[in-house]
């Protein structure tokens, strides 16, 4: 598609215009990347695995924690955060929903014992 104004070939530059560069620069950049170590959540998968396994979320939080560090330590950090990622949300949810059954289960627990005394 060429237009009839335009043609098609080389473009010969213009000198002139732009200035050399000559002698130091103006301004340094210093870039500073933080190397912020990734987390395994390695020990809340294994509390959560031991005590809060509700639904299997913490073997699975487990597996992801051992993803995770294998990651970090074949040196793929981007692999070990999302791996650390998944492994924290799910201890999160296993320890959330462990807690509320917990929670649950004492409040029964406690009712049924005043219940038990009532009818004496």
């Amino acid at each position: 598609m060429n237009p009839a104004d335009h043609t098609v070939g080389p473009v010969p530059l213009e000198t002139g215009k732009y200035e050399k560069f000559s002698g130091e620069p103006e301004a340094t950049v210093v870039v500073t990347i933080s190397t912020e170590p990734v987390k395994d959540h390695t020990i809340w998968s294994l509390f959560s695995f031991v005590y809060a396994n509700i639904f299997c979320l913490g073997l699975a939080a487990f597996i992801y924690s051992i993803k995770a560090r294998d990651r970090k330590v074949a040196g793929d950090m981007n692999g070990a955060r999302r791996y650390g990622s998944t492994a924290r949300c799910l201890n999160i949810w296993a320890t959330v929903l462990a807690s509320i059954i917990l929670l649950i289960t004492i409040i029964l627990f406690s009712m049924g014992h005043i219940f038990a005394r009532s009818r004496l």
